[in-house]
């Protein structure tokens, strides 16, 4: 399992990805899902995956190598690509060129072809912008209104996102939420691990601010999950009890 975040608020951007990947109880390993192609000054773009690991690193080998722009003819990357949604059509193909090449037989052998990726990030003085896009190549962008996307395993960390962000958050504390937002899965899912990975990219600076590794011993993230336990506790005892329960107990 996994999880992956993005966040997409007036300041900038935070990407978020767990590292665990699990094939049963005596399978699992560590591998990285939060990827970044960056040019400083011209353009920083950021890709996370989900899902089957072997077809997401073939997606991934295949937007480094480059494919070709049936338009135009020419072998785009995405260190290429002419901007953010061209680069959201580009991850689509690779992801469809996989499929053709690899999802029957996958399918033929009961391997499920799920493949599910974060593209977020800005080129030149174009829109930073943050899409989500399926296995079928078809994708969704985040909005003022919905300025987060998440994929993997969003149920534990959503309502936490659901309930504290806003487009006009601040970029350091999307940056916190994203983090409370997995250590939530974190506690709740044990398909999801420690390393975690983010980036983060103040808008128009065409540069990842924060690119870091999260490691088990880490001390921020230790006193961050401790204070929202803390935190969590110290709010559900301070809520006045149920009226209707008066005199039953």
């Amino acid at each position: 399992m996994t999880y992956c975040v993005g966040i997409l608020v007036k300041e900038g951007l935070v990407m978020i990805a767990d590292t665990r990947t699990n094939a049963g109880v005596d399978n699992i390993a560590t591998f990285r899902k939060l990827h970044l192609f960056e040019v400083p000054g011209e353009r920083v773009v950021t890709l996370a995956t989900a899902g089957n690991l072997s077809a997401s690193q073939t997606v991934l080998s295949l937007l480094t190598e480059g494919i070709e722009d049936p338009e135009t003819g020419r072998t785009e990357t995405l260190l290429t690509a002419s901007s953010m949604f061209k680069a959201a059509q580009l991850v689509g193909s690779a992801i469809r060129q996989v499929y053709a090449r690899d999802g029957v037989e996958m399918e033929k052998h009961g391997m499920t072809f799920d493949v599910t990726m974060l593209l977020g990030g800005q080129i030149g003085h174009q829109p930073m912008r943050l899409y989500q896009i399926y296995s079928a190549g078809n994708a969704i962008e985040a909005t003022q209104d919905t300025p987060f996307l998440q994929i993997g395993e969003p149920k534990y960390g959503k309502p936490i996102l659901d309930r504290a962000i806003a487009y006009d958050t601040s970029l350091i504390e999307g940056l916190k939420l994203g983090l409370i937002s997995m250590d939530s899965t974190l506690k709740s899912n044990l398909g999801v691990g420690l390393p975690i990975d983010i980036v983060v990219a103040r808008r128009d600076a065409l540069k990842a601010g924060v690119n870091y590794r999260i490691q088990e011993d880490e001390p921020y993230f230790r006193d961050l999950r401790e204070r929202w336990s803390a935190a969590l506790r110290a709010a559900h005892q301070a809520i006045p009890h149920p009226p209707y329960t008066d005199g039953a107990f």
